[in-house]
């Protein structure tokens, strides 16, 4: 059943677990993933990234997603991750996603804070939600974007950021970075009780692969709701793909089977993502409106 983004957040900063939201690639991607979602009776997040538009259209995503969400029998929100322009957030709004990131932290506070709000606006008209980042989360393959605290969300200039433009969420940058780490990363979790304390919207961990399990819970212990899980399914995807096309017995023919035969090992991975963001078992929303 599909459900509102910042509701569903809400509820994982309020009653203590994180959502793990995965950046899918295919139907098969979604299918996975909504099934280890009612196989843990916990809510999750669906997500595209629009690097993704030139394999496949955003609108096609939205549908496949929405198909698979509406037949669930626990609450999944769909969201378009890093949008980079208005232009593309709005798009997103057009093709079907009901949740839409902006991501101006590259540019200055004023483009940043000034695109975002005139997203929500858009957004909000159309009863859609929007995320926005403040404080740049860069690459993990580069040391300094994730080690160097001046690339990380000053706390005053968020709640200030929050205020201004209306944003549903706010991912931040806390030690985190996107793709595969150099280095093991070491959140830092003064700086996100401190986020926590100054906001009244929900927060976001994004580049959240190969985050240390510790380092996660932690990071749900102090009140961040939303955890952006890509790299690491897409290297299951491909590690599990070629260890059954490399080493197994039977010959593949077609691509059809190898997904069926990989299918388990990518619900057991979501299944364990959502089991570490939920390390108290807090049980799945009883009912729609109590989101809301």
């Amino acid at each position: 059943m599909l459900e509102n983004v910042r509701a569903l957040l809400t509820d994982g900063w309020k009653r203590g677990y994180g959502l793990a939201a995965i950046n899918v690639f295919n139907y098969e991607s979604i299918a996975w993933a909504v099934k280890a979602a009612e196989r843990e009776q916990t809510p999750i997040l669906i997500q595209f990234y629009p690097g993704y538009i030139p394999f496949v259209p955003m609108k096609t995503v939205a549908d496949m997603a929405m198909d698979c969400i509406e037949k669930a029998s626990v609450p999944i929100g769909l969201h378009l991750d890093h949008s980079a322009a208005y232009e593309l957030a709005v798009g997103g709004l057009g093709a079907g996603f009901p949740s839409v990131m902006i991501d101006k932290s590259t540019d200055s506070y004023a483009v940043n804070a000034a695109e975002t709000a005139a997203v929500v606006r858009a957004a909000h008209a159309m009863g859609a939600v929007v995320e926005s980042e403040l404080g740049h989360v860069g690459s993990a393959a580069n040391l300094d974007d994730f080690t160097n605290p001046n690339h990380f969300t000053d706390v005053e200039q968020a709640a200030r950021f929050a205020a201004e433009t209306g944003a549903d969420s706010l991912a931040v940058s806390v030690g985190n970075g996107h793709g595969a780490y150099v280095r093991t990363p070491e959140l830092d979790f003064d700086r996100i009780r401190a986020l926590r304390a100054a906001l009244d919207i929900p927060l976001v961990l994004h580049g959240c692969s190969d985050i240390p399990v510790e380092q996660l819970q932690r990071a749900v212990e102090l009140g961040i709701s939303k955890f952006n899980i890509a790299t690491e399914y897409d290297r299951q995807f491909y590690n599990a793909l070629h260890r059954l096309t490399t080493q197994g017995e039977k010959k593949y023919t077609a691509h059809y089977p190898c997904l069926l035969a990989i299918e388990e090992e990518m619900i057991a991975f979501v299944q364990e993502k959502i089991r570490i963001l939920n390390p108290n078992r807090v049980s799945c929303p009883g009912s729609l409106s109590s989101l809301r």
